[in-house]
């Protein structure tokens, strides 16, 4: 430190502008507030794994950007055939793993076979099942074989779930993950941090960063220490929104807010009594006040959802006014279900604030109807294993940041067990209509079922809320995917 304070006393401002203490920054640390399980995106369900990879470390065939456009990604083009169900992908040339390894249509196989087999691990397979076949042509030329057209292939593949992988490298991949992109990881300190490098070889526009910190600080208050005291460079999804006001008045900061894909959902166990009885789920629903929610919660950031869609979607249905707040109806529904003293349940809260805030609101608000939910707050691998893998829960609270994931209902199996082959049927409709109309007829249909049939509580849109030292530009305001993608941000000059 005194070396450096006797070199500012001897040299003029010019100078100093013109030497090295004046070069642009080349690394970040951005901090979230959940960990991931492991690091394979291709056999899990927790978004904190594409938060810190998608993009960054791996890349699929098509990508989302920013504004949720879906654009090519290792594949340069594609043809689809008059029929709809044959893709013939073109690969860019040039693509290496990070271990230096050639990317080619082997690997595409190999990823795409690795999704379909039977013991396959993917959280998202049931995108990818109406894929019969897929054939080699040429190391830079993969065919792809449907069972019937599906019109959200090229979106469906812009997933983190379909990143394209090598068989050289899958062994380890949930430790140490090798992909193709712009970053390749570098460690991970379990707990603490994983930190990606700029990959010299990269086949595309090269990232302006030399190197990436992701740090993960689970509790909101050291959120707010931390980015305050500057310890850190950017927070994706910051966890306390009451603090926001305060980092817009320091001009030390930038605020960003945008939407995200993330339904915010009363998730309710439709195999287990009593939410087999689709009249309490309908009490439920009723009990509960949306915008007490998002105040308490959210301090406000949220926007209210009947139905499990973005209301920023072109194809939304406000499907409110089912289950808008009653508590009056609620215990009457309740009575008439056979419950007139309501009954108790469980609620298992994983760590994101929406959820421990957002239960406690809850909790409260179904004790007013006579429903005693029993509050279990679990950490978020324990959620994986018990709620969403052994789906051995009454309710809990959950943020779906996939996008478009209303075919999540088609699956009986999905942790919230709904079993309705009549919106089975209308989402193998959906995958064989390419008419945008149409389409958006069907969703339609879709949102008014699982609405009427109150499969979950439906709660609120997430906002997208992120914290950055002013400096910091290219990041993402929305969130189109689960994605803190790192390969267009800089500081500024």
């Amino acid at each position: 430190m005194s070396h450096f304070r006797a070199l500012l006393l001897g040299a003029s401002a010019a100078s100093l502008i013109a030497g090295a203490a004046f070069a642009q920054q080349t690394d970040i640390t951005v901090a979230m507030q959940l960990e991931p399980p492991h690091l394979d995106p291709t056999s899990a369900a927790a978004g904190a794994i594409d938060s810190v990879l998608y993009s960054n470390v791996f890349e699929g065939l098509t990508r989302f950007m920013g504004d949720g456009s879906v654009v090519p990604g290792l594949a340069q083009s594609w043809e689809i055939s008059e029929d709809g169900m044959t893709y013939t992908f073109k690969l860019r040339d040039g693509v290496t793993f990070h271990d230096g390894s050639t990317m080619d249509a082997e690997d595409v196989k190999f990823t795409l076979d690795r999704i379909l087999a039977e013991d396959s691990a993917n959280a998202q397979k049931a995108l990818y099942t109406g894929i019969t076949g897929v054939t080699v042509i040429d190391p830079m030329t993969v065919e792809v074989k449907l069972a019937e057209p599906n019109g959200n292939l090229l979106f469906n593949l812009a997933w983190g779930d379909a990143v394209i992988v090598a068989p050289e490298s899958i062994d380890n991949i949930k430790q140490a993950p090798v992909g193709t992109g712009a970053f390749k990881f570098d460690s991970w300190t379990q707990g603490d941090k994983v930190e990606l490098s700029k990959y010299a070889e990269y086949w595309g526009t090269p990232a302006k960063l030399d190197k990436v910190t992701f740090k993960f600080i689970s509790d909101p208050t050291a959120a707010f220490a931390a980015m305050m005291a500057e310890d850190i460079d950017a927070f994706a999804s910051f966890p306390a929104p009451e603090n926001l006001p305060q980092f817009e008045a320091d001009p030390r900061f930038q605020v960003l807010i945008g939407s995200t894909e993330g339904e915010t959902i009363l998730a309710m166990n439709n195999k287990q009594a009593p939410f087999d009885n689709k009249m309490v789920r309908q009490a439920v629903s009723h009990a509960i006040d949306r915008q007490a929610i998002i105040d308490g919660a959210m301090f406000g950031y949220g926007t209210p959802i009947g139905t499990h869609f973005a209301p920023h979607n072109p194809a939304y249905v406000d499907e409110l006014a089912l289950s808008a707040y009653d508590p009056e109806q609620a215990k009457a529904m309740l009575a008439e279900a056979g419950f007139p003293d309501g009954f108790e349940t469980t609620l298992d809260l994983p760590p994101p604030s929406y959820a421990r805030r957002g239960g406690e609101i809850i909790a409260a608000q179904l004790a007013e109807v006579g429903i005693t939910a029993k509050i279990n707050n679990v950490e978020w691998a324990q959620w994986l294993e018990t709620v969403f893998k052994g789906k051995n829960f009454g309710m809990t609270i959950i943020s779906h940041t996939e996008p478009m994931d209303i075919a999540i209902y088609a699956n009986p199996d999905y942790y919230f067990q709904y079993d309705n082959p009549a919106f089975q049927e209308l989402m193998t409709k959906l995958n064989s209509t390419t008419d945008a109309a149409q389409r958006d007829a069907i969703l339609g249909e879709a949102q008014k079922m699982i609405a009427e049939d109150a499969v979950n509580g439906y709660l609120f849109q997430l906002a997208a809320l992120s914290v950055a030292k002013a400096g910091v530009q290219g990041l993402w305001t929305n969130a189109p995917t689960q994605a803190a993608d790192m390969t267009g941000v800089s500081w500024a000059e």
